[in-house]
C-alpha cells in the first residue's frame, strides 16, 4: 500500500500545485485590476479637467463674440440673400468681426 500512498501523494501534490498556480493567477488578476482601477481614476480625472478647460475656453470665446459690434441690416441681408437662418448669419458675422464681405465669402465656400 505504500506505492498507492506515494501515488496518491504525487497526485495530491500535483493537484495542490495546480490549485496554487490557479490561486496565484487569481490574486495577480485582482492586483492588476486594482492597479487598472487607479489608472482609470487618473484618466477620468484628466478627462474631466480637459472637459472643464474646453468649457471655459468656449465660454471665453462666446464672450468675445458677444462683444463684437455688428449691423442688424447686415444680418438681414446675409440671411435673405444666402437663404440661411438669421442665427447663422449673426454668428458668422461675429466670427468675422462684423465684416460682411468676409462673412459672405465664408458662407459661400
Amino acid at each position: 500500500m505504500e506505492a498507492g500512498d506515494e501515488a496518491l501523494e504525487m497526485v495530491d501534490s500535483k493537484d495542490l500545485q495546480q490549485q496554487s498556480k490557479a490561486l496565484d493567477k487569481l490574486t495577480d488578476h485582482v492586483e492588476d485590476r486594482q492597479l487598472d482601477s487607479s489608472r482609470v481614476q487618473t484618466a477620468m480625472a484628466s478627462i474631466y479637467a480637459s472637459k472643464e478647460a474646453d468649457l471655459q475656453a468656449m465660454r471665453m470665446r462666446e464672450k468675445e463674440l458677444a462683444a463684437v459690434k455688428i449691423n442688424a441690416a447686415d444680418i438681414d441681408i446675409i440671411a435673405n440673400e444666402l437663404e440661411v437662418d438669421k442665427k447663422v448669419a449673426e454668428r458668422t458675422l461675429r466670427e468675422h468681426k462684423g465684416d460682411a464681405v468676409a462673412a459672405i465669402r465664408h458662407l459661400l465656400n
